[in-house]
């Protein structure tokens, strides 16, 4: 529980860094761009798509009729907009989470490295590459748990634990990862994690709750279209922060974690050592030969 407190306050003090505040801007111009390019080209194709999806289904008619028989019509025009940014919002969490560990991760592991852990070994355990690769498989899996307990979000208690705990899996995952890729070996790794994976998961779903503080900035948008043009670089820039703030939590705590360990082993180490240095040596084997008997018993005389 320290070492969990102690981690979010320093990630927390962290942010207000002014290398944190720049490194942030990078990953925000390019998902406001994207957003705003895919906003662009694919908006109104998007909620025409919605819209022929919904009057698919004769129960909706029905709804939308006796919502404007209650005067309630101007609801559908809400809606179909909300629905649009409800679908797109995990990708550009996604997107927002994996352009922060790609290109701030490792510049904020520097920072907290050189600020705190500057005699600490760097072993090298996993390199872009390997970041790359398990971060795709983690989204994947990730994906795949979300789509397949959609159906259980109809149990209300669930709808609110489950999607936070598979996107705070995923974090934990991808931001523990890359904040031991180069200071830990795969076996130290391999050990961090399962010694601290409760804690690790746990600092993954309070960061997916964060992360759903920019669902009220669409929420102010919901009415008016438009305003989502404003409130896209205002939620992704929401978004870029919680995963740096993430990023930060992940890489104090995994590198605090990580020297813990090795002075763990280090003192087994040594008390190993000191072991074998005290122990009482073998007892020399003092039996003597029978034709020395005499001459011994003759010295013994002398």
């Amino acid at each position: 529980m320290h070492l969990f407190l102690d981690s979010f306050w320093r990630a927390a003090a962290y942010c207000a860094h002014p290398r944190v505040i720049v490194l942030s801007l990078l990953p925000l111009l390019l998902m406001v761009g994207l957003s705003l390019g895919v906003g662009y080209f694919y908006w109104e194709s998007a909620q025409d798509l919605v819209r022929s999806w919904m009057d698919a289904f004769p129960y909706i008619n029905m709804v939308w009729q006796w919502l404007e028989g209650v005067g309630a019509g101007q609801l559908k025009s809400v809606l179909v907009p909300l629905l649009v940014v409800m679908g797109v919002t995990p990708l550009i969490v996604v997107l927002s989470m994996l352009t922060v560990a790609w290109l701030m991760t490792p510049a904020l592991v520097g920072l907290v490295a050189q600020k705190r852990f500057h005699t600490l070994e760097t072993k090298r355990g996993g390199g872009f590459a390997a970041s790359l690769l398990w971060s795709l498989v983690s989204t994947v899996l990730a994906a795949v748990a979300m789509l397949l307990s959609v159906p259980l979000w109809l149990v209300p208690p669930l709808i609110l634990v489950l999607p936070p705990l598979i996107w705070g899996w995923l974090t934990y995952r991808v931001m523990a990862f890359d904040a031991l890729a180069q200071h830990a070996s795969p076996a130290e790794r391999k050990a961090l994690f399962q010694q601290h994976g409760n804690w690790l998961l746990l600092m993954g779903v309070v960061c997916g709750y964060l992360g759903a503080a920019p669902n009220l900035v669409w929420a102010m948008g919901a009415g008016f279209a438009p305003a989502f043009v404003l409130l896209v670089p205002v939620a992704i820039w929401i978004y870029t922060l919680v995963f740096a703030f993430a990023s930060l939590w992940f890489a104090h705590y995994c590198l605090a974690a990580l020297q813990g360990l090795r002075a763990a082993d280090a003192r087994t180490t040594t008390t190993n050592d000191t072991t074998v240095v005290t122990e009482s040596p073998v007892p020399l084997n003092m039996t003597t030969d029978p034709q020395d008997a005499p001459a011994l018993a003759w010295k013994d005389g002398q």
